[in-house]
């Protein structure tokens, strides 16, 4: 096990301007699973790149129990990676897969051959180590690829998008499967993917990257009650949250002709009566209620109901005209119980409950607290 230290680490592709990654700071704690998220061309997987000697650093440092790595080859790095393709040999047995690298490494054939049956008994692989890849389901291929890495005995894992490949069910199945295997044997692991649901499932914390800068890195719970901007409030989450344009008023915040009371001080941090500001609202905190029931309401009409079984999305759009980003392309999106659920153009009204509200500047994108 070991810890691993991003330290203004900085990678400016050739012919580009600005950097792939940005002047990365990071710690990553002894036996921590942290997750690199985020969308396409965030700089999550060249971070991952840069960590296993595949990639350069041009600025800054990497440390792996406080030793620089920067200029350290990849084989001595002590780290295992497994890759979104599996990168297993056709032509080899499960076995000979998993202990290829202790070949290389010149490892006794008992020493192997031990490794080999100890983590195949742990991924549950032992009636499968003479058949070769080819005759395995994408889940079975990819349990083999972490075998491959889990027999290295390395301080550090890193994995790049593993579950890419697999269908849904199977994704969700592995993804624990990971989890618990990481917790079992204590290793660090690095784990980069774009899928949020999946970072926050899995991660003791999450690392949310943004064109080659950390946005946040916190526990998932942190992410989501409390974004430190609205890019993270808008990634994080499934449905995301709501996110918007809202006036500053004497009493509060208006969302289009309604007024939401704030918290004391939340108005004069945010500008004072006329700043327009961006609210954040997460489909939870969104309310049914019938009209008139004296609390604030937003007075919508549905487009759209996505009935789940458990639970349902109403995707509904102001009733009242007025100016700012909410445009008919945009929605609010509220969870409700699927039995109640509204029809399509029916109206409904939203309440927001009591202290669900974020505000977000505009400018800045930057939370107001």
């Amino acid at each position: 096990m070991a810890t691993v230290t991003f330290e203004d680490t900085t990678r400016v592709f050739p012919k580009t301007k600005r950097p792939a990654v940005d002047r990365l700071n990071l710690d990553i704690g002894d036996g921590e699973f942290i997750v690199l998220v985020g969308p396409s061309g965030c700089g999550k997987t060249t971070s991952l790149r840069m960590l296993a000697g595949l990639e350069e650093v041009d600025d800054g440092a990497i440390r792996i129990d406080g030793k620089d790595v920067v200029n350290v080859a990849p084989r001595n790095r002590d780290i295992a990676m497994v890759f979104q393709n599996y990168a297993l040999y056709p032509h080899m047995s499960v076995a000979e897969n998993m202990g290829f690298a202790l070949k290389i490494a010149r490892v006794t054939r008992n020493e192997i051959q031990a490794r080999v049956q100890e983590a195949a008994r742990i991924l549950d692989l032992e009636e499968y180590l003479d058949r070769r890849p080819g005759q395995l389901s994408g889940g079975q291929r990819q349990r083999v690829a972490m075998g491959r890495a889990i027999v290295r005995q390395p301080r550090v894992f890193l994995m790049d998008e593993p579950l890419s490949n697999l269908d849904a069910k199977l994704r969700v199945a592995t993804r624990s499967q990971i989890a618990a295997l990481q917790r079992r044997l204590g290793v660090t692991t690095v784990y980069v993917t774009h899928d949020q649901v999946e970072a926050m499932t899995m991660g003791d914390r999450v690392a949310v990257m943004r064109e080659g800068v950390l946005q946040q890195c916190d526990t998932p719970r942190t992410l989501y009650d409390a974004p430190v901007n609205a890019f993270v409030a808008g990634f994080i989450g499934s449905p995301a949250m709501n996110l918007v344009e809202g006036r500053i008023d004497e009493k509060g915040v208006a969302i289009g002709e309604t007024v939401f009371p704030l918290e004391r001080g939340l108005a004069t941090r945010a500008g004072g009566p006329g700043r327009v500001v961006t609210v954040g609202l997460r489909p939870e905190s969104l309310a049914l209620v019938a009209p008139g029931d004296g609390a604030p309401a937003l007075r919508t009409v549905v487009n759209v109901v996505e009935e789940l079984g458990a639970e349902a999305y109403v995707y509904a759009q102001l009733a009242e005209r007025f100016g700012g980003s909410l445009t008919a392309e945009s929605d609010i999106i509220a969870r409700t119980e699927p039995r109640t659920a509204p029809s399509i153009g029916d109206e409904v009204y939203l309440q927001v409950k009591e202290g669900a509200m974020l505000l977000f500047d505009v400018e800045t994108g930057q939370r107001i607290s």
